[in-house]
């Protein structure tokens, strides 16, 4: 017998199964992190094609500082424009596929600011951002935290209600927070 006495038995075995359960944790948290790095790849500015790097430049010729990001077959780049946090979605061969700028929660259409007030009283709107399709079709988005639950609401360019999107945790959730 390995065990001299009944509590070293039960020792080792509740260590055991601490062990193992520190492992499942571990295993847990190493998967979350790694599906939450492969949605979107930082990459560094010379991974980028020249038809994508061209296309940002002749956009935002001002902008020297931005954030590169692999998002599935396309170009993400985050950068300040006026204070203000945006982004542009830029295809392989250098198209624009969409612009998004925050803009203030006050310059949302009429009909966002109704919506949310009928639909979640007593709630606010976190952030506000406008979007700009490739075709120039304007959108809104409305930024939401209601019960823990995050989600953007998103409005035509009148104001009118088109969906809901669920917020899904990344990675880098928190150094975004901190922002």
């Amino acid at each position: 017998n390995r065990f001299s006495t009944e509590s070293d038995f039960i020792f080792a075995s509740l260590f055991n199964q601490k062990t193992e359960q520190m492992k499942t944790t571990i295993l847990i948290l190493a998967t979350v992190l790694t599906i939450g790095c492969a949605n979107a790849q930082k990459m560094k500015d010379a991974e980028v094609p020249a038809a994508v790097k061209a296309k940002f430049q002749s956009l935002y010729p001002n902008v020297k500082d931005a954030d590169w990001e692999k998002e599935g077959g396309d170009y993400e780049v985050k950068f300040d424009l006026n204070k203000m946090d945006a982004s542009v979605l830029i295809d392989v061969n250098g198209n624009l596929k969409e612009s998004e700028v925050e803009i203030k929660v006050a310059e949302l259409p009429k009909g966002t600011m109704d919506y949310v007030a009928k639909n979640y009283p007593g709630q606010k709107i976190e952030d506000a951002a406008k979007i700009t399709d490739g075709d120039g079709k304007v959108m809104y988005e409305a930024e939401m935290d209601v019960n823990k639950e995050e989600f953007d609401l998103v409005f035509d360019s009148a104001g009118n209600f088109m969906k809901k999107v669920v917020e899904k945790p990344e990675a880098d959730e928190a150094d975004e927070k901190k922002k």
